[in-house]
């Protein structure tokens, strides 16, 4: 059979969605990951390379006991597996990632397993998109891989053409593509953190488009975006950090009437506002205890030095002032108390106390290595509003309490019905923000409720009365609640 493949879509499997297809696709495209970088790291004879081809031979044969075929195909940011969409979580992005980006180098939209490869195989094929090929356009690059494995006389794939779109295919859910949005940024913002780190050329391109695709999502859809941020099991706190208080930031700023290009300013100062921790020493960022004195001068110093890595990289533009500006201002408060010290009178700019609200919230309701115990979310909101002392803009965090509510999304609550809700949007704007759009978990027993159904608690009944009220919040690890099970 000819390895060129004509790029025709296979027929979706009646079975995609159901959790066993979605496992055999993970193994597979982490199989084929594997393989690609062991192949890149080590010679052909090594172990690494032979425990990885076992594993993707291994993979494959289960995957065809349970469907017709074996097929990788990638389309834009998503992979799919013999007609499986997989499912963009943050385990398994990375893989997603590096395989949609070699074939897209490639100019391959999939390639079809018609025998049972032997090893050599398997090797013949990650090596061809492997090959460096510079100067090679992507058609190009495609048929020099066809004509490697023809040459190597290996019979068992087919290469396809790249698909430019998701015709006729499903084109995933708007909560998969609020969670590309939310783990390209995270990506782009990890490696602009790393880069500066390093001492290398940061890809503020990068990161430039990551802060765009949080604004046209933010502009469809913002509540989706922000149940993003309320999830607390990433590891990496500097990196979700950032990319949490540049969401709320752009939400903030849509709030309050900022133009796109503003808010890509705003994004963008925002995502950078914490640069400065590149250049403090990991161990006093990492410190689990109380830090020294000696220890916390070198954390605030983090402010005047994100002013100097921006400088470094930026040049001197009107946007990296703006970024300057909020890095070295965030941890301000209006009477200028806070740090650093300043020297003279100055009004903080409206960036800065945009970002200083939600860096503070975010912070505040994040477990970190010396805070186990993060305040509710619906705690630090009414902390916000009732504490003048925290020094922040009172018309800004009113905004800001609209736009997240009461309670904000995520937050567990225990309603007049003994029902166990979670909240899963703020309520419209105009509308009480204590009466959020919610979702029945448990009945007025604690018995688990099977019902997606969102419910808006600003409904009444026939005699103007609330159906529904909010008595209180719970705690979610009480009733063995993942979040990232209903938000994502």
């Amino acid at each position: 059979m000819s390895v060129l493949g004509d790029g025709t879509p296979p027929p979706r499997s009646a079975a995609a969605d159901n959790p066993d297809s979605q496992e055999h696709a993970r193994n597979v495209l982490q199989s084929f990951h594997r393989g690609l970088r062991a192949l890149r790291l080590y010679p052909r004879e090594s172990t690494v390379v032979n425990a990885a081809l076992v594993a993707l031979d291994q993979s494959v044969a289960e995957l065809l006991q349970t469907t017709e075929r074996c097929e990788i195909q990638c389309v834009g940011d998503y992979v799919f597996v013999s007609g499986t969409r997989l499912r963009i979580q943050l385990d398994t992005y990375a893989e997603i990632s590096h395989v949609s980006g070699r074939f897209r180098e490639a100019g391959v939209g999939g390639v079809l397993v018609t025998g049972r490869p032997d090893p050599a195989a398997w090797v013949a094929l990650l090596s061809a998109f492997l090959t460096p090929t510079p100067g090679l356009l992507a058609a190009e690059r495609r048929l020099q891989i066809v004509a490697q494995l023809e040459g190597a006389g290996v019979p068992d794939f087919v290469i396809e053409p790249a698909v430019d779109d998701l015709t006729d295919r499903d084109e995933g859910t708007a909560q998969e593509r609020t969670r590309l949005t939310f783990l390209q940024s995270l990506m782009a913002t990890r490696q602009l953190m790393t880069d500066v780190r390093m001492g290398r050329t940061p890809a503020l391109r990068q990161a430039k488009r990551a802060v765009q695709a949080v604004i046209d999502q933010i502009m469809i859809d913002d509540n989706s975006l922000i149940g993003m941020t309320t999830l607390r099991d990433f590891d990496e706190y500097t990196f979700v950090h950032s990319v949490n208080v540049c969401i709320l930031a752009v939400a903030l700023g849509r709030r309050i009437g900022l133009s796109k290009l503003q808010l890509l300013d705003l994004g963008l100062a925002a995502l950078m506002h914490d640069i400065g921790k590149t250049r403090v020493p990991i161990d006093v960022l990492n410190k689990p205890g109380k830090l020294t004195d000696d220890e916390f001068t070198v954390l605030k110093g983090h402010t005047w030095q994100g002013v100097l890595a921006l400088f470094a990289m930026s040049g001197s533009t009107a946007r990296a002032w703006r970024s300057m500006t909020v890095a070295y201002e965030h941890h301000l408060r209006l009477d200028l108390s806070g740090y650093p010290r300043t020297v003279h009178a100055r009004d903080m700019s409206l960036f800065s106390r945009i970002v200083s609200i939600v860096d503070g919230f975010d912070a505040a309701t994040s477990t970190r290595v010396y805070q186990p115990n993060p305040w509710s979310a619906a705690d630090v909101i009414r902390g916000m509003h009732n504490n003048p002392r925290l020094g922040l803009d009172p018309l800004l965090v009113r905004v800001f309490t609209g736009m997240m509510g009461i309670y904000p999304i995520g937050t567990l609550v225990r309603l007049d019905s003994n029902e166990i809700a979670l909240v899963v949007a703020a309520s419209e704007e105009g509308k009480p923000p204590a009466r959020p759009k919610i979702r029945r978990l448990f009945d007025a027993r604690e018995n688990p409720v099977d019902d997606a159904t969102v419910l808006d608690l600003c409904e009444k009944d026939a005699s103007g009365q609330h159906l529904r009220t909010i008595i209180r919040t719970e705690e979610a690890d009480r009733f063995g609640i993942r979040l990232r099970d209903y938000l994502t």
